[in-house]
């Protein structure tokens, strides 16, 4: 987007100053379509951390994500977890992922998490 979306980026402020992770939201970017929950950046990144260094191969990448950046302004980004790529009737992983997508680039929303089936 060219001129951000002030009532996306209000929800993003929201979601930052609860501390909640209860926000479905779905946006499209850069031509994909990204369905989950919203959590606040703190929580987001603990999670990464913690997935991270649970793993053998990647456990030094962990560090990377507990550092704390404080920043002045409105959120520039939306952190998604337990969230889904869809693709048809597929969402990719299954299991929810965590994503971070820069709310420059979404180019469309809506609120609530889209369900997807195979049937």
């Amino acid at each position: 987007m060219s001129k951000l979306d002030e009532l996306l980026v209000d929800i993003a402020t929201l979601v930052e100053s609860g501390q909640s992770n209860q926000m479905s939201l779905t946006v499209v970017t850069g031509g994909a379509v990204i369905t989950g929950r919203l959590a606040p950046e703190a929580v987001w990144r603990q999670r990464v951390s913690e997935v991270l260094a649970d793993s053998a191969r990647l456990g030094e990448f962990s560090a990377a994500f507990t550092a704390t950046t404080r920043r002045d302004g409105p959120p520039e980004y939306l952190h998604f977890h337990m969230a889904r790529i869809l693709q048809g009737t597929v969402g990719i992983p299954e299991t929810g992922g965590m994503y971070r997508i820069s709310i420059a680039n979404v180019s469309a929303w809506t609120m609530g998490d889209f369900s997807y089936s195979d049937h």
